[in-house]
């Protein structure tokens, strides 16, 4: 049903835990938090046809809008104004015809990713509210396929180009943008 294309470390990187301080492996662990969610929304759409907006149902909708709300948002943003310009930096005099089509396209998909946010957001909101009608199994599939294609993306060309390309001391200013973004303190 979703091929877990995360939990794989990035070449070059460690293990499984992520933070700031590794910031491609802390995107693509958010790849697998964003699956998890997407995973969440799959059961509850039969879940609220079968039991309505039961507690479940409004536990389970209230916790997959607070992490939509929050940390893809986050997730974006480490993307589009720490990733993508360190990714341009690096490849700066190269060929980097398909990098710029590679990022016009994802951030396209973020784009198009949010809108079909806040269709389905409407919709848990309203199961929140005890709206048992509200929450339907084709938003709810649109979203997470598009998130799953764009996940994949990431996964198998992005990432691993940044990988390869962006230099430490960039990655480093990426990681501090990404804990500043959160309000986590610097790491001393």
């Amino acid at each position: 049903m979703w091929p877990m294309t995360t939990g794989q470390p990035l070449p070059g990187f460690g293990g499984p835990s992520a933070s700031t301080e590794a910031p491609l492996e802390m995107l693509a662990a958010c790849h697998g938090r964003v699956e998890q969610q997407c995973a969440t929304l799959l059961r509850l759409a039969p879940h609220v046809a079968l039991h309505g907006a039961d507690t479940a149902a409004r536990q389970a909708a209230t916790a997959v809008m607070r992490y939509f709300d929050s940390a893809a948002v986050h997730h974006h943003a480490d993307e589009e104004d720490d990733l993508f310009p360190a990714l341009r930096e690096a490849l700066a005099g190269s060929d980097a015809v398909c990098v710029v089509a590679l990022i016009d396209a994802l951030c396209a998909d973020h784009r198009a990713l949010e809108a079909r946010w806040r269709r389905l957001r409407a919709q848990l909101a309203a199961t929140v509210a005890g709206d048992a009608g509200a929450l339907t199994a084709d938003e709810v599939n649109g979203f997470v396929d598009a998130y799953r294609h764009h996940i994949e993306r990431e996964d198998t060309e992005l990432l691993p180009m940044a990988a390869r390309v962006i230099d430490d001391a960039s990655l480093h200013r990426v990681g501090e943008a990404m804990r500043e973004r959160r309000g986590i303190p610097p790491v001393l």
